[in-house]
């Protein structure tokens, strides 16, 4: 807290909100277990633990009480109103659930408990405010046995709550820098805490660090773009000393493998993004995928998707982990699909690269990827300045130029699906070209973007359906709007996603058949999850959108009565 008597005044809150709720409720609340290591590994099919659900990012439900045969008798439960002090807020968060209760964080860094045990309300427990400066993006919190583990976005501090009485038990302050933010859902492993810092495209040099989960104290910190002396620097080779503002950074909550104790995150691009030439070099570890030591930070291997970006191509994006069969081995995969519009696919042990497949419906900065290197075919390691197709080519001299996919990817921060069922992954793809110009004037601390971009044309979407065993495209379902929702699988055979204009939608996983949808008269961009209560299945989502995803959606004139700001939690059932 900012001092001890804005702490006591949010504890009383607290309690008093504890209090209040119950009364709501009918009930008295009721202690839960705690969420142990071993339940991390193996979470109940009836909670949703953690933000992808599970260390893989599956982002899957063995949950089949909604299915095919009656999702379309699916309706709305209840709703809970989130955050609303300002016009301008969004949630980005995935929803936890834990045996009746549900957790919540909004745009303020507020944590939410909230009684979803009655299927018909959602009556709040308790709220933690941490009384954050400003409003920014947050993606959720994490349970870590009796605590609630949560960010505060630009004031750069992580807190633990206890998740019975809303009371803080320790508030550690990680802000090094007067741009950084905190954005992603912390990753609660055996004894440690993960955390990622964001704030690449203002000028930030990112990291990931470990806490101790009991005293919030740091472990270890790894930074994604090297130092002098350590590895990689020599890929900066600039005399701007760039590698201090160099970005990459985490926004998406990594991965995890427990039988190797490594976690697999994404990092961003690097800074000024559309300047390529203030920091000449293959800009080592941006956009690249991070297998890392979860016990002592230490970096295991890597992959660099595009060298010397300009195209703020960041990989911050999850990284899933698929046990499956290539060429009749099995294999242990780590994929991503990536937002310059290919997918990716490695041996999670040695990093191996295994195979590139294009998943955006059209990709003009690249020719493709080496399926030998995984490297765009028209990278040169000999190059300083990698110009790669045509459109880029143009930006490096000073043109603007269109290129595709656009900015936003390809994929970003929406995660796709894998289910266990289909063996299948499902990638929400945003369709739609940008142009970029180079602006040198542009490299200011708070701004540092090195040029602008701009929409060419409408936004929409699709869903593609992947078999990562081979890295073959089955399907493909375009979409009227952007998606930056990603999807939720389900074992009741259902792809459940949402798009921008508030439109959510059920999926027969097979033939991609609407079987289901509402429009809730409000944007979406984060992610659905499935729960069970007392025998009954749900469906939430949060709603609300963020500015980017506004920007995403005017170039859709019907869309202007939309609410886009309103931030709701919507919870379905049948």
């Amino acid at each position: 807290m900012k001092n001890t008597t804005a702490k006591k005044a949010m504890l009383t809150g607290s309690i008093l909100t504890v209090m209040g709720a119950a009364l709501l409720a009918g009930t008295s609340p009721i202690s839960a277990a705690d969420v142990t290591y071993s339940r991390l590994m193996n979470p109940e099919p009836r909670n949703w633990l953690m933000n992808h659900g599970d260390y893989n990012a599956h982002r899957y439900s063995s949950l089949d009480r909604i299915n095919k045969a009656n999702v379309k008798n699916l309706r709305f439960a209840f709703s809970v109103a989130i955050g609303q002090k300002a016009g301008n807020e969004n949630l980005l968060a995935t929803p936890l659930v834990d045996d009746g209760f549900m957790y919540m964080t909004d745009a303020w860094g507020v944590v939410y408990k909230i009684d979803v045990r009655s299927g018909t309300s959602g009556p709040i427990v308790w709220k933690m405010d941490p009384a954050q400066a400003k409003i920014d993006r947050n993606r959720g919190a994490a349970l870590w046995n009796n605590l609630v583990i949560s960010v505060t976005s630009h004031d750069g501090r992580v807190i633990a709550t206890d998740k019975e009485t809303g009371q803080v038990v320790w508030d550690k302050n990680l802000h090094d820098k007067t741009d950084m933010s905190l954005n992603a859902a912390p990753l609660a492993l055996r004894d440690s805490i993960i955390i990622g810092a964001s704030g690449g495209d203002a000028g930030v040099r990112n990291w990931l660090v470990a806490l101790d989960g009991k005293t919030g104290n740091e472990l270890w910190r790894l930074y994604s773009v090297p130092a002098p002396g350590e590895p990689g620097h020599e890929t900066w080779k600039d005399k701007n000393n760039a590698w201090q503002t160099g970005g990459g950074a985490f926004y998406v909550t990594g991965s995890y493998d427990p039988a190797t104790n490594t976690t697999f995150w994404g990092s961003g691009n690097p800074s000024p993004k559309y300047d390529s030439s203030y920091r000449p070099g293959d800009n080592l570890y941006t956009n690249s995928a991070l297998a890392i030591d979860a016990a002592t930070g230490k970096l295991r291997w890597f992959h660099q998707y595009t060298p010397n970006d300009t195209m703020d191509f960041d990989e911050s994006g999850s990284h899933i982990l698929i046990d499956t069969k290539v060429n009749g081995e099995d294999r242990k995969l780590v994929t991503r699909a990536g937002r310059n519009g290919f997918h990716y696919r490695f041996d999670r042990g040695s990093g191996q690269f295994i195979g590139a497949t294009q998943f955006a419906a059209k990709v003009t900065w690249t020719k493709g990827i080496d399926q030998k290197t995984g490297k765009p075919v028209d990278y040169d390691p000999n190059k300083d300045l990698q110009t790669y197709a045509e459109p880029i080519a143009k930006i490096l001299n000073g043109e603007k130029s269109s290129f595709c996919p656009g900015v936003p990817g390809g994929n970003n921060f929406w995660s796709a699906a894998y289910s266990r069922q289909t063996k299948l992954l499902y990638i929400p793809e945003l369709q739609g070209c940008t142009s970029a110009v180079r602006d040198q004037t542009r490299h200011v601390r708070g701004s540092f973007d090195g040029g602008a971009f701009f929409y060419d044309e409408r936004v929409t979407s699709s869903l593609v359906v992947l078999d990562p065993s081979t890295g073959e495209i089955k399907q493909r379902k375009n979409m009227p709007y952007g998606n930056s929702s990603g999807a939720l699988a389900t074992a009741g055979g259902l792809i459940f996603t949402a798009l921008l204009d508030g439109t959510i939608m059920a999926l027969d996983d097979q033939t991609l058949e609407e079987l289901w949808s509402i429009n809730v008269g409000t944007g979406v961009n984060a992610a659905p999850i499935a729960y069970e209560v007392d025998g009954k299945q749900y469906i939430a989502i949060a709603t609300g959108l963020t500015r980017n995803q506004v920007g995403r959606l005017a170039n859709s004139p019907e869309t202007r009565g939309l609410a886009k700001h309103a931030t709701m939690l919507f919870v379905f059932g049948l």
